[in-house]
């Protein structure tokens, strides 16, 4: 079938809008018509380089849409099911599946270079074979995956809302309440006030921290944050430490969760400042896969017995975690509304990039009908 895609041809390049060939699935895959589709800074990386990309490729990692036709071998879903794609794939039966960490899917990992799984792909333009990031490609109207990457939600869910806990709704979330492990009475610092931050605090509210410090530059995203349950706000790592030693009487923060944009070794120094005794800090950002270095003293990291973790997908459990939140959100526990502050056609997508370099949006979303 003939529809429509956002494609990125060159590194650094805008997205082009165009039509592709979409090939129908086989096997195990999935077609869908997207509704919906977030637009989160890791595809940015993949224009910038800071994540690794085969091009040309459709990004897009963040959708939701219904079932139009499955592969003869597919089990999960059926046509007309509404999913959320898991930016994950989880298979349910590896070692990592098993032991409770499908986020870390051993058989999903093996897919997410952009092919499916014959290393063959569905989708086509110019001629060309292209791939999809994270096997998804939901920048576009219409893609094929696998099924995999399919979590079936509640048709009453709006798809619009419900796409943001395929990706960065729920590592956010999941990096307050899974890898920091916030405890009732935490203090909690959250660095970066994006998707996966706004989404970070709304997690630790929902834990029970006393105390949620948002930092942020830009000041409006600072006051949205204290709707999501931040009780402090600062505008630097600076501002920030000397608001943090006064508020928890020199001792630090117990959680601290890195979910800036782009994340940079130079701070580590600073941010470990911010933690207490004891304290977790958790690195959920992406940092350049050219980046080996830090300036973290490893001799505070022992005398003072501080943790830094590493958290892909909020540590989550996506066939779990996402209708979990799903059920959170219709009953008002979490605000999904509140993360979405524009909304864009596929045609406008360089200009919802655009906005999110300058700030202007905690998450833009395409919507396609």
């Amino acid at each position: 079938m003939e529809t429509k895609a956002a494609i990125l041809w060159e590194q650094g390049a805008e997205w082009s809008v165009e039509p592709i060939e979409l090939d129908p699935p086989k096997g195990r895959e999935v077609q869908v018509r997207l509704v919906a589709s977030g637009m989160c800074h890791s595809d940015e990386h993949v224009v910038t380089g800071d994540l690794p990309g085969s091009l040309p490729i459709i990004c897009g990692h963040e959708g939701g849409g219904v079932v139009e036709a499955v592969g003869p071998d597919v089990t999960f879903v059926e046509p007309g099911d509404h999913v959320v794609f898991s930016f994950v794939p989880s298979c349910g039966s590896c070692p990592s599946c098993a032991s409770g960490h499908s986020n870390l899917c051993d058989n999903g990992g093996a897919i997410m270079g952009g092919r499916q799984m014959d290393g063959s792909s569905r989708h086509h333009a110019r001629g060309q074979d292209l791939n999809t990031l994270v096997l998804l490609g939901t920048f576009a109207h219409h893609t094929v995956v696998h099924e995999w990457s399919c979590v079936k939600v509640p048709k009453e869910v709006p798809l619009n809302r419900a796409c943001l806990v395929g990706c960065g709704f729920t590592t956010g979330w999941g990096s307050s309440v899974y890898a920091a492990e916030v405890q009732a009475g935490d203090k909690v610092a959250v660095v970066g006030l994006g998707g996966i931050g706004s989404a970070a605090v709304q997690g630790a509210a929902l834990a029970g921290a006393e105390q949620i410090f948002a930092i942020d530059p830009v000041e409006w995203k600072r006051e949205k944050a204290q709707g999501f349950g931040a009780t402090h706000i600062a505008a630097s790592l600076e501002e920030a430490h000397e608001l943090i030693q006064e508020a928890t009487w020199g001792r630090g923060c117990d959680k601290v969760i890195m979910a800036m944009g782009v994340g940079d070794g130079a701070l580590m120094g600073q941010v470990m400042g911010l933690a207490a005794k004891r304290g977790r800090v958790v690195i959920t950002n992406i940092h350049s896969a050219t980046e080996t270095s830090n300036n973290i003293s490893l001799l505070d990291l022992t005398l003072s017995e501080k943790q830094v973790v590493g958290s892909l997908f909020g540590s989550a459990n996506p066939r779990k975690d996402i209708p979990r939140l799903l059920e959170l959100y219709s009953a008002g526990r979490i605000d999904l509304d509140g993360m979405v502050t524009r909304t864009y056609s596929l045609d406008d997508i360089n200009q919802g990039f655009q906005d999110m370099r300058e700030g202007k949006n905690i998450r833009g979303v395409l919507v396609y009908e």
